[in-house]
């Protein structure tokens, strides 16, 4: 047999080799020209914010406001600053040598419609001002009138007449669920009255909880935010605004890189409203809601501590027509899942006024479909409707326990001094010497389950005696929450 040359043994080799190798190969090859592409395309940090920033400033504007002082007999009116009445009390309650005096507050804003002269900024930046000023950043000044205001997401929207030879320069409202925790940002305003301030940073967290209204779902930034930054935009580098700057954690007063930002996406409906109506028109559904924790998804049967917990239906409300009970999980709302209590409020809010949406609800080990029209919350709050929980039975006497119950209401949560979260039927009177009072149950105590079983109103309790004395059992097991917590106590039935 005659030698092969290293060519051949080589072509040889080749047309030996595994199919599946080759498409390997070729996979490989064609991953590592996608991440190269990608690497070459990904943003890093700019060499200098400079170019944005002249882009930007322009459209970022001061707000300056004025309101009279009365300070006749020591008294200041509602709505002023904190910071002002702190200077008044601490000298004493005495205004110097006049009754009264224009207080000024500095702040921040920006236009969002050049052609409109629409111009967003905080309400606590705006709050109680008789006159409101734009200034420019070639210092030319407007008067602003207020559109309108929202206090639970702490925005405002102003119009300022445009003069003759003055040009606004707009910005527009970018997407805020798209911004990642690390992406750089800018922070343009008037921090301490020093307008047109420049500040960058990155996005510290998403999501934020700092107990200053109903919706707060903040941006926090360690880009330089001080006071007069608020009502100032957050961009991103791209020159959109994600955030409007709306607090800071300081205790000095000044900025220690902890700044909050209420997200674009958030914005943009409250402006959209402001706009057209003067005034929010939010989704309305009519419950009182407790987080599910891992004890009560547990007890409930749900695989993991999610959704919101229906802990009162408002009586005509738009839960109630739809059937959603006290003890429903409501996992999701118009397509969007509730991971936590506290996103239900906002997906709510965003829903369409007067809209029918599904709704999914966790019930007695079950997931139940539900179809709910959505009300509106103002609408609600001016009748008095919001917090107003149904009332099934109001109260029960029974004998056979030697106490008296009465469902649990905003009345009776003041009367005992009962927590938010607290669930279950209250005790209203023991009778003395009763079955119940010598067990040790004292009024204002709750009766949470019967027989181990979750009740929700009197009549519940009653149905359960009046089973107990068919069935010729000589007592009934409570689970009782009161001062010393959950205890069960085994109550006899009197004759």
């Amino acid at each position: 047999m005659n030698k092969m040359t290293r060519r051949q043994h080589a072509q040889a080799q080749a047309k030996t080799l595994n199919p599946t190798l080759w498409i390997i190969t070729v996979l490989t090859a064609f991953g590592l020209m996608i991440a190269f592409i990608a690497q070459s395309h990904a943003r890093s940090a700019p060499e200098s914010f400079a170019d944005l920033a002249e882009k930007l400033l322009p459209a970022v504007v001061n707000i300056s406001t004025t309101q009279k002082v009365d300070a006749a007999h020591g008294q200041l009116p509602q709505g002023v600053p904190d910071f002002f009445r702190e200077f008044f009390e601490r000298r004493g309650g005495q205004m110097p040598q006049q009754r009264q005096r224009q207080a000024t507050s500095l702040g921040s804003g920006f236009v969002i419609d050049a052609q409109a002269g629409l111009i967003v900024t905080n309400n606590h930046v705006i709050q109680d001002a008789e006159e409101i000023k734009v200034i420019l950043q070639d210092n030319t000044s407007l008067d602003a009138e207020l559109l309108g205001k929202d206090p639970k997401t702490d925005i405002a929207l102003l119009k300022v007449e445009k003069k003759k030879g003055v040009k606004l320069i707009e910005v527009s409202l970018g997407n805020s669920d798209k911004t990642r925790v690390g992406d750089w940002v800018v922070a343009i305003g008037n921090p301490f009255g020093l307008g047109g301030s420049v500040t960058a940073g990155i996005v510290s967290a998403r999501g934020r909880n700092i107990q200053a209204g109903p919706y707060d779902d903040f941006i926090q930034t360690d880009a330089s935010i001080n006071k007069g930054n608020s009502g100032g935009p957050l961009f991103n580098l791209n020159g959109d605004v994600i955030g409007i700057n709306t607090a800071i954690y300081s205790p000095s007063g000044g900025s220690v890189g902890i700044g909050f930002s209420v997200p674009s996406n958030i914005a943009k409906t409250v402006i959209a409203d402001l706009q057209e109506y003067g005034r929010t028109r939010r989704g309305w559904l009519g419950v009182r809601i407790q987080t599910v924790s891992d004890e009560i998804a547990e007890n409930l049967g749900l695989e993991d501590a999610r959704g919101a917990l229906v802990t009162s239906v408002a009586e005509g409300g738009p839960a109630e027509k739809a059937k959603i009970q006290k003890g429903d999980v409501i996992l999701t709302f118009n397509g969007k899942g509730v991971s936590e209590m506290r996103k239900l409020p906002r997906i709510v809010a965003e829903t369409e006024v007067g809209k029918s949406v599904p709704v999914k609800v966790w019930r007695k080990g079950k997931i139940k479909k539900l179809s709910v029209k959505v009300g509106e919350l103002e609408v609600a709050e001016k009748n008095g409707s919001v917090g107003k929980p149904k009332v099934t039975k109001t109260s029960a006497t029974l004998k056979e326990l030697g106490l008296s119950l009465g469902s649990l209401n905003d009345q009776l949560r003041e009367r005992f001094k009962l927590p938010e979260e607290a669930s279950g039927v209250v005790i209203l009177n023991v009778v003395a010497d009763g079955p119940a009072a010598q067990k040790g149950i004292r009024a204002g105590e709750l009766i949470v389950e019967v027989s181990q079983k979750e009740i929700t109103s009197p009549d519940e309790v009653k149905k359960a005696v009046k089973k107990a004395k068919k069935e010729k059992q000589k007592s009934l097991l409570l689970l009782i929450d009161g001062e010393e917590g959950l205890r069960f106590v085994a109550v006899k039935l009197a004759k």
